[in-house]
């Protein structure tokens, strides 16, 4: 089995505070995405990620989350964005840091899974996803729910080659 060789795509670090952060005209020479989110953010919300602009009520997530002294589930089903991360006030009273795995990006014939991990000082929450389309994905958008990402949030683009 061939190493995996992640190759940096793009980095945005904000200089004042951001409603969402996309990244547009992805390649679809690789055949996964990583994204890593470093943020605060200015309200008590959630992270949410869309794809290629789409704000239909089509995606699926299944999350998890624990703090060690409690743990959980969601489903969620018909939404305009996957939920991966927020219990609440995890934006807005801790930093956290979010690992976000698209597989198979780029292919046309199968829908889009993507599995995130996300931890701070509250708790950790892990997150699969499904967007049931078969078009290659060329655009990722995060967003909180409400509120904006803080100044000084940092989010990076990995292609990940097989």
């Amino acid at each position: 089995m061939a190493t995996p060789t992640y190759t940096a795509l793009a980095t945005t670090t904000l200089s004042s505070s951001a409603s969402s952060v996309t990244f547009s005209d992805i390649s679809s020479s690789y055949r996964d995405l990583t994204c890593v989110v470093y943020a605060d953010g200015t309200a008590q919300t959630e992270l949410y990620i869309r794809f290629n602009s789409d704000t239909g009520s089509t995606y699926t997530a299944v999350r998890m989350q624990g703090s060690g002294t409690s743990a959980g589930y969601n489903t969620y089903s018909g939404t305009n964005g996957m939920r991966l991360v927020g219990n609440g006030d995890i934006m807005t009273n801790f930093s956290f840091t979010a690992m976000i795995h698209v597989q198979d990006y780029s292919a046309t014939d199968k829908y889009k899974t993507l599995l995130s991990r996300t931890n701070s000082s509250n708790g950790v929450d892990a997150c699969v996803g499904n967007w049931p389309s078969t078009s290659a994905i060329s655009s990722i958008t995060l967003y909180p729910n409400s509120g904006s990402f803080d100044t000084g949030s940092t989010f990076s683009l990995f292609g990940v080659a097989a």
